[in-house]
């Protein structure tokens, strides 16, 4: 499946064009490498998300083409969630 397509039916980013804008951008990493829009996904694979300050590690469990809402979080296990400092208040 199409990493945009997986971010929006697992319901880690609502829609697929944020999810495509923000994997073109660069921040999606598949198993540590740059992942475009378009690229698949298969189970086990490890995805690191930047969203902002915040980069959250998630692996992928499940695949499915279509979910409701309550089936969403079995699709994948958050495995670590940091976020980054911001050292410009310290100038």
């Amino acid at each position: 499946m199409r990493l945009d397509k997986y971010l929006k039916v697992s319901r880690i980013i609502k829609r697929r064009s944020i999810a495509k804008k923000i994997a073109d951008q660069g921040r999606i990493l598949i198993n540590d490498k740059v992942a475009k829009s378009s690229s698949d996904v298969r189970e086990g694979d490890v995805l690191t998300i930047k969203f902002g300050n915040k980069t959250e590690k998630v692996k992928i469990n499940r695949i499915i083409e279509t979910t409701k809402k309550s089936e969403a979080e079995d699709m994948y296990e958050i495995l670590d969630i940091s976020y980054a400092e911001n050292f410009d208040d310290e100038i």
